[in-house]
């Protein structure tokens, strides 16, 4: 993108090593898009989704969002086929 621009990320040292997740919801209202990341035990009689991290975005960062990691995903995946070839 022609408009895209640089930028540093910076991680608070008690983030740096992140959250696990094997579970997701997202949720729409008329002003933002919020995901949960959650944590369900395998294996369980009564499994229970423990939300592990929360984000809010607006639908304009939210859209900005699933094209990023669409794009990450393809990237992925192309490098992955290239070196079962």
């Amino acid at each position: 993108m022609a408009d895209q621009k640089k930028y540093n990320i910076k991680i608070p040292e008690d983030q740096e090593s992140g959250v696990y997740s094997n579970a997701v919801s997202v949720h729409f209202n008329g002003n933002e898009c919020i995901i949960d990341m959650a944590y369900v035990m395998p294996n369980v009689k009564e499994p229970t989704l423990k939300v592990v991290s929360r984000v809010n975005m607006s639908h304009r960062t939210a859209e900005s969002f699933l094209k990023v990691l669409s794009n990450a995903m393809l990237d992925f995946k192309n490098k992955n086929d290239k070196k079962e070839e």
